[in-house]
Order: C-alpha cells, then sequence, then structure tokens
C-alpha cells in the first residue's frame, strides 16, 4: 500500500504503524533459518461463497461453499494459532465473508484472543442490526468495495441494485461511527470515474478510500486486456494526488491510499522531487521504511480450505495448509522456494526490475502479474509505468 495522504500531506493514519516500519520490527521466535520474519497481517479468505459475480474478483467466487470449507471448529483453532504466533491483524474476507453464519463468533473469538480484526466485504448484506454487530464487535475497519458509480458498479459486479445496497450499507456503517474504507479496483472501464469517488467519499463522510490496481489472478486475469495502459495509470494517480491535496487543503483529511502497484511511491517521490527537495527526501524515508511489495513477508493469506499463499491474490499456489501444519510452521520454513525466494527477491528479479534504482521502495512490485503475463515468478512487473529514464534517475 502507498499511503499517498501520508507522502503529500504529512497525515497519520491507524495502519501507519503496521506499513511504516521505523524501528526493527518486533519478530517472531523461529528456527535459526527464518529469524528476523515480522508477524505478518493475515487475509483469510473465509469463504469462496459470494452473492455477487465481479468481474474481476482474484479468487473466482461462486454463489455456493467449497465442500471442504473450514467449518466453525476449525476456523476457532486456526484463530488459535494465528494467535500463538502474535499476529497483528486477521482481515476476514471472502467471498463475501457476511454470507458465514458463524463470522461474528469467530471475529469475536479473534479479538479475545488479542487479534485486531478487520472485514473486507461487497457491503450490499449490511443492514442496520448487521451494522450494529459490527460495530459491537470491534472491527478496526469496514472495507467496503465500489468500482464506479451506480451502472458502472453494477456491471462490475455482475447484480442491478448492488450499488444502491453498497450504498446503504456505507450509511448504516458511518451512522454508528464505524470506520469505512471505501475500495475501487482500477481498470479502463472505470478509470474515468475516480472524480466522482472522491466526491462520494466526502458527501458519505468516509474516512478512507484505497484505489487498487489490478492483479492478474482468478477472473480478474480475464480482465487484464482491458486493463488501464501506462499513460492512464499515470493520469489517475495524477488525479488522486490533486484530490487528496484539495481534501486536505479544505480542513477535510482523508486517509488515501493506492494498493497493488509500488510504482505509485516511486512516481511521487520523483514528482516530489523536481520542486520540493525536502518533502522528496521525507517521502524517500518513508517509502524505504514500508520496503514496498511485502507478499509473504508482512503479509500473507489463508484460503477458506486453510491452504495459506504468499498474499491474497497468489490462490494458484499453495506453500501449506493450516489443517497438516501451523501456520506459523508454514510461515516460517525457509525451506519452501517460492517463500525464500520472495524474502530475498533482489537477486531474483529480471528486466527492468532488477535494473530499476528504485528496487529498495518497489521489491519488484505485484510477483503475480508478472507471472500471469510472462509465466516467470522473476520477470518485471507489466504493470510499471514508469520510464526507463524514471528507474535509472
Amino acid at each position: 500500500m502507498i499511503s499517498v495522504s501520508r507522502l503529500l500531506c504529512g497525515t497519520v493514519s491507524p495502519g501507519d504503524s503496521l506499513r511504516y516500519i521505523e524501528k526493527k520490527p518486533e519478530t517472531i521466535k523461529a528456527p535459526a533459518s527464518a529469524t528476523g520474519v515480522p508477524r505478518p497481517v493475515v487475509v483469510w479468505n473465509c469463504t469462496n461463497r459470494c452473492n455477487l459475480r465481479c468481474v474481476h474478483c482474484y479468487i473466482n467466487a461462486k454463489p455456493q461453499n467449497n465442500k471442504d470449507s473450514m467449518d466453525t471448529e476449525q476456523g476457532m483453532k486456526f484463530i488459535d494459532d494465528l494467535a500463538e504466533f502474535k499476529v497483528p491483524v486477521i482481515l476476514f474476507s471472502g467471498g463475501e465473508p457476511l454470507l458465514r453464519d458463524d463470522l461474528f463468533d469467530l471475529a469475536g473469538h479473534a479479538t479475545k484472543k488479542g487479534i485486531r480484526i478487520a472485514l473486507s466485504t461487497n457491503g450490499t448484506l449490511i443492514d442496520n442490526k448487521t451494522a450494529g454487530q459490527i460495530s459491537n464487535l470491534g472491527f478496526a475497519e469496514v472495507g467496503i468495495s465500489l468500482d464506479g458509480i451506480s451502472a458502472t458498479n453494477d456491471r462490475f459486479r455482475g447484480h442491478k441494485g448492488a450499488y444502491r445496497n453498497a450504498l446503504q450499507g456505507i450509511r448504516n456503517c458511518v451512522a454508528l461511527g464505524i470506520r469505512v474504507s471505501l475500495r475501487l479496483t482500477i481498470t479502463g472501464y472505470n478509470h474515468e470515474e475516480i472524480p466522482a469517488i472522491f466526491d462520494l467519499v466526502e458527501q458519505e463522510h468516509i474516512d478512507r478510500v484505497c484505489f487498487y490496481h489490478l492483479a492478474y489472478s482468478g477472473r480478474g486475469n480475464e480482465l487484464r486486456e482491458h486493463n488501464i495502459t501506462h499513460a492512464q495509470a499515470r493520469r489517475a494517480v495524477d488525479t488522486i494526488c490533486k484530490r487528496t491535496l484539495d481534501l486536505h487543503a479544505r480542513g477535510l483529511p482523508k486517509e488515501v491510499l493506492t494498493v497493488g502497484n509500488h510504482a505509485d511511491g516511486v512516481y511521487l517521490h520523483l514528482k516530489a522531487r523536481e520542486h520540493d527537495p525536502a518533502k522528496a527526501a521525507m517521502m524517500l524515508e518513508l517509502l524505504r521504511s514500508n520496503g514496498g511489495n511485502n507478499s509473504g513477508h508482512r503479509i500473507g493469506a489463508v484460503d477458506d480450505r486453510g491452504d495459506v499463499h504468499p498474499d491474497q491474490f497468489w490462490q494458484s499456489y499453495s506453500l501449506g495448509n493450516v489443517m497438516q501444519r501451523k501456520f506459523g510452521d508454514i510461515w516460517t520454513d525457509m525451506s519452501e522456494p517460492l517463500l525464500r525466494g520472495l524474502r530475498n527477491r533482489k537477486e531474483l528479479l529480471k528486466g527492468r526490475c532488477y535494473r530499476c534504482n528504485y528496487l529498495d521502495i518497489c521489491n519488484g512490485n505485484l510477483r503475480v502479474r508478472a507471472e500471469a503475463v510472462y509465466s516467470d515468478t522473476w520477470a518485471e512487473d507489466p504493470a510499471c509505468y514508469l520510464s526507463e529514464q524514471e528507474i535509472s534517475s
């Protein structure tokens, strides 16, 4: 994640303690071969079931459950495992996690174990009662996905009325003081609606907005030919920056982030360097403390069947299964080739990523996207829109 609001405006947000490691990170007790591994944020895709059919869904969610999804008892044991490993956050995701009848039991168990909880949902099922349950359990944040305004979102979601229902879900959460994070995945179909999304954030008193670059995973891989061009990506980031600065100048600070393309951080730094070297230096320090893409390091994912993945987008590769081994044992097993490579990837990267002078703040970007296009985990990320001159500057 790139915190545009932090880099441009100096706005400190609740998640910054996880995003920027300004001191040596607290590490887990692990075998000598795995020392120095920080505790990851865990995205738990706790169900593959969903009431919508989004064209860019990275896990190919379906209307029905997988037969071998973890049940309540298994989920509770898994949470105990994460608590023992001292993970800081569980992000309950899906599919649509609110379709799990035991979601709030699982989330409540996590809070009792001292784990911070967050929710990622399409928002369409958040009525007043559900919003009250979310509030009572103390979810730190509710991420609600919208991929455009009205009909645009409904086309993305494959369901007429999805926008209306999600907007009501947002309003139900905001009314109870729940921190809402609006999420949009930028594609060639909706990038021109970014200004309208900022208008919505302001009008609905939403605290946070995340703009995701498309991950080529699941149905999102089928959408990649309709992804934004490099020029459109630059214009989209320019718009995001302009609107972020405008909100801040008017005394309406919001947390604004981009996700899935660490070229954004380099781009912001290089633009600042042209007119404000001091700010550019500050940005560089923050970006270095962030470390760029952290798949398999400071973020991991577990699917509904218990398979562990380097991140939520890398569903095609399992590092192990929590039904057979503890998450901590899987996460610290340096004999696993992909995990070992992701934590020491700089010598493995190829092409522009290998040549880039900003590898220390990007870390090779999203590997699953390179793998999808080039069938090579360590190839350059095709979504990097920086020029040869920029990556060499």
